[in-house]
């Protein structure tokens, strides 16, 4: 027993040390994990989207079979530059620093960290435009006996109420002024329950439609999503390594797991869907991407011809700020192709992404890295062919993924290290593929600590509550490279309490335990 202990703790050591390596520090909020096992885009499950599609049609092998649109057959691959000669590369210096962009003191507090993404005069606008709303809706409908002008001071305690949803994890707002499980009298007595209730009525980011302008689907969330991308931008600079992808936004999951089937029925799916591009060193979320699902203006999906081209199109504006630095760019299923891919690396973005027969554009992708064999496999051999820079690999682990990467190169050798299974071979873009989206996997858990569970039923109101939520986390992501957590180690959820305690501006501002 001793001596499965002693290999378990070697075993987790190699996996520490490979991390560091992989520029992943992994013990940055000190809650992480051991193992990828987790990891939705690493899983040894035989049937995993990864790979299924040829073999169940054809199972031919050698690439005989009739491959995904716009695969190519042998000769083709050939012809367009497909070889099984692999070429050695090093992919250039990182042509920027990273961390937090301004040095905050040690006194610095959970809500002046808050404040960098939504400062005073965000505040104020909405203030601004609130009683605007609110004037403009009791001239058409009748003036309301109840209502008067709010202030300042009243936005930042409406935002700490609903806030708290998150801290206390109470699926409505209104329960903090009940008499149930989810009360809470030391905040209810900030503001009474009918004041909040008509600072909610009226809430608005923008009170009046503009005459012209992009994204009209969205006009009245646009402008403080402009401001949150600058303030994300201007406050921290990514490491190298980055992942695009669509970060868990539902319900808790223990929430979900609890609810009955007929609640989860009620539930309104969202009409809206969210990509973010994100640093893989530290969770912190550099820039946001909002897609309305429905619509027929220019932000609609209806107005784009397939999923493949809406995630291209979200993957390039989740990188127009990034060219010529030499980032590289982890990408799921869903966005990995070679076009794109090809086009990135000419604006000196390197990628690695998981490949899918179902999900993916394998446009130009020969047909037999793509096809299963019929003799199976042994766990950890691959096959990889290049074109140029650009690698396509298939790695066999209880099922066949396959990956498309121009970011390491194909004969440099990594592991997979598992608890249970101990060291599995693989090319060392599956590795550090892996590695980086296991991470993020368990950075979700984290940040799924910030859920506001506030639900409203407008678009635009869900995805304020969404972007608050992820200013949140991103602040305690800032706090936690900051002097102030020398001082007060606060763990996430004493962060947030914090903040809502300031936000009401409560005489008493320490967390309770």
């Amino acid at each position: 027993m001793a001596e499965c202990g002693r290999k378990a703790l070697s075993l987790l050591e190699a996996a520490r040390s490979r991390y560091e390596s992989l520029q992943i520090s992994d013990d940055v909020f000190g809650e992480s994990g051991d193992d990828s096992s987790d990891n939705p885009f690493y899983s040894t499950s035989g049937d995993s989207d990864s790979d299924n599609y040829i073999a169940e049609e054809t199972g031919h092998s050698g690439g005989t079979g009739a491959g995904p649109p716009g695969s190519l057959s042998r000769s083709q691959a050939e012809e367009e530059g497909w070889t099984e000669s692999l070429q050695d590369f090093t992919v250039p210096p990182y042509k920027e620093t990273h961390g937090p962009a301004q040095k905050m003191p040690s006194t610095a507090t959970a809500l002046d960290f808050f404040q960098l993404f939504v400062p005073d005069n965000c505040i104020q606008n909405m203030v601004t435009q609130t009683n605007m709303y609110a004037k403009k809706f009791q001239e058409r409908f009748g003036s309301d006996d109840g209502w008067r002008p709010v202030t300042s001071q009243e936005m930042k305690a409406f935002l700490g109420f609903v806030i708290s949803t998150s801290v206390h994890h109470c699926e409505s707002v209104l329960s903090i002024w009940s008499s149930g499980f989810f009360s809470n009298r030391s905040i209810a007595l900030k503001m009474s329950q009918s004041r909040f209730e008509k600072i909610l009525k009226y809430f608005h980011i923008v009170a009046f439609r503009p005459s012209h302008g992009s994204n009209q689907g969205l006009y009245k969330i646009q402008p403080f999503l402009d401001s949150l991308q600058q303030s994300f931008s201007c406050t921290f600079k990514p490491s190298q390594t980055q992942v695009l992808h669509e970060p868990l936004i539902d319900e808790d999951p223990v929430f979900i797991s609890t609810c009955t089937e007929r609640e989860l029925r009620k539930r309104k799916k969202r009409k809206f869907s969210l990509w973010v591009r994100q640093c893989t060193s530290t969770g912190f979320i550099c820039q946001i991407s909002v897609h309305l699902k429905e619509g027929q203006d220019a932000d609609g999906l209806a107005t784009l011809k397939n999923k493949p081209q809406l995630h291209s199109l979200v993957a390039k504006q989740l990188c127009q700020n990034i060219s010529g630095k030499n980032t590289v760019i982890f990408t799921g299923p869903s966005i990995t192709s070679l076009g794109l891919f090809t086009e990135f690396s000419k604006q000196d973005i390197y990628c690695c992404g998981l490949l899918s027969t179902r999900k993916s554009d394998c446009t130009g992708l020969p047909q037999s890295m793509l096809v299963c064999g019929s003799t199976p496999a042994q766990r950890g051999h691959s096959r990889v062919m290049m074109k140029g820079s650009m690698s396509l690999i298939s790695w066999y682990n209880k099922g066949h993924f396959r990956f498309l990467s121009n970011a390491y190169s194909p004969t440099k050798e990594g592991m997979i290290i598992k608890r249970k299974s101990g060291e599995i071979p693989c090319p060392l873009a599956v590795e550090a593929f892996a590695a980086h989206l296991s991470y993020i996997c368990k950075y979700d858990d984290k940040y799924s600590k910030y859920f506001i569970f506030h639900k409203p039923n407008k678009t635009w109101q869900q995805v304020f509550w969404l972007t608050i939520s992820i200013a949140i986390n991103n602040a305690y992501i800032l706090y936690k490279m900051s002097d102030a957590y020398t001082v007060k180690r606060y763990s996430r959820a004493q962060f947030g309490e914090r903040l809502v305690r300031e936000l009401l501006d409560l005489d008493d501002c320490s967390p309770t335990q």
